[in-house]
């Protein structure tokens, strides 16, 4: 079986370095804006609502709700052949921004469905999914 490619970047930069090490402790941290207090994803160098430099991570329950999904029936990558049909997932999370990711157990999928997260640990890094919530 071929090994999962990691995501971009290949390896965590400066930026998003507190992310993926976060997803390994089975925690989500985004970036807050020191500036306008939002937070904001994928982690970047500047806000981009008010281009201040830096922010601050903070920890986040990840829950959410579904704001529109697809359902994947080929492969781009060998590595995933034995996965399809899968699902991935828009999902809005409770505290603002809005992230792409797969969809666990998608079975009842539907606009607005609650959504709670899932890591899933790879052997070199770690991946945020969404299960359904009830």
């Amino acid at each position: 079986m071929t090994a999962r490619p990691r995501p971009a970047p290949p390896e965590p930069d400066a930026d998003s370095a507190t992310f993926w090490a976060a997803l390994r402790e089975e925690r989500i941290a985004l970036q807050r804006c020191s500036a306008c207090q939002r937070l904001r994803f994928p982690p970047m160098g500047r806000c981009p609502w008010c281009a201040t430099s830096g922010g601050a991570a903070e920890d986040v329950p990840g829950t959410g709700s579904v704001y529109s999904w697809i359902v994947v029936h080929r492969a781009f990558d060998e590595a995933f052949a034995a996965d399809v049909p899968y699902v991935v997932a828009t999902v809005d999370l409770d505290e603002g921004p809005r992230l792409a990711l797969r969809l666990d157990e998608p079975d009842g999928v539907d606009f607005g469905a609650r959504v709670r997260p899932r890591f899933h640990h790879h052997e070199d890094w770690s991946e945020l999914r969404m299960v359904l919530d009830g």
